[in-house]
């Protein structure tokens, strides 16, 4: 999720191929068709990586098997939206800020094309929102995306299925108003009352918890925040999650520290 999240790639470009012209015959040769079936094959092998991605290595492997599936299909929606969540998370964990930027920016190209294959479905919307605000808070890139891009993003997300990636979008919103300056719409409280409303769908998210415990804090209510923290510590985490469990949990008790000690 947010943490839900430097490789060095340009930013993703899906093009045409042009038609290349024979050396021995002189004649133009047809650009080769688009290959669904070794595409889902790359994407297989994607999201096999992706489940170690904790070794970034392998989370960069994952991510070039993607490029290759869009070249083979250009109109692979899951191959571009799963690129912008893969793109997401190497930003958000690598320490080179090239390759961070680099990421972001991957990530944003390859949102968008997730959103002009498939404008109604959730997921391509919802990781270019997540690139827009990563880059927008750690990126050294300026002018990527506004506070209003991000929320539009995530507004749309809530649009299509309220509960995607359990009640994440809420999440990401509330994080917009914690963080943003008071000029641009920033307003703690109403942060607290946006993740409160994605807590419908998101028992199981442990960065919800987190991030709603952050907003608790910042307005004074240090119980509830301790609630918060206390139930990311105690829950059983999904199999799938296990890395960003982690980040939350070290995160929580952290947090739970401060609040205990007076920080």
């Amino acid at each position: 999720m947010t943490n839900i999240i430097r490789y060095i790639i340009g930013p993703i470009s899906i093009c045409l191929l042009l038609i290349a012209t024979s050396c021995n015959e002189g004649m133009p040769k047809e650009s080769p068709a688009a290959n669904p079936a070794s595409a889902a094959e790359d994407i297989a092998s994607a999201d096999q990586l992706y489940g170690q991605r904790e070794d970034l290595l392998q989370l960069r492997r994952a991510i070039v098997s993607l490029r290759q599936a869009l070249t083979k299909d250009p109109g692979s929606y899951d191959a571009a939206w799963k690129l912008s969540k893969f793109n997401y998370y190497l930003a958000m964990h690598t320490d080179n800020s090239k390759e961070r930027d680099d990421a972001f920016q991957a990530g944003i190209d390859a949102g968008k094309t997730a959103v002009q294959l498939q404008n109604e479905k959730p997921d391509g919307h919802f990781w270019l929102g997540a690139n827009y605000g990563g880059a927008a808070e750690h990126s050294t890139i300026q002018g990527l995306a506004t506070v209003n891009d991000i929320r539009n993003e995530m507004q749309t997300v809530l649009r299509l299925n309220e509960g995607y990636q359990d009640g994440s979008a809420y999440m990401v919103l509330g994080l917009v108003d914690l963080n943003a300056p008071s000029v641009v719409g920033g307003d703690p409280k109403k942060a607290v009352e946006e993740m409160e409303k994605g807590l419908r769908f998101g028992e199981p998210n442990a960065f919800l918890h987190l991030h709603l415990a952050e907003a608790y804090k910042k307005v004074g209510r240090n119980d509830d925040a301790r609630k918060e923290l206390k139930k990311i510590l105690s829950m059983t985490p999904d199999p799938n999650y296990l890395p960003e469990y982690k980040e939350a949990t070290a995160a929580a008790q952290k947090l739970l520290d401060q609040i205990d000690h007076g920080g």
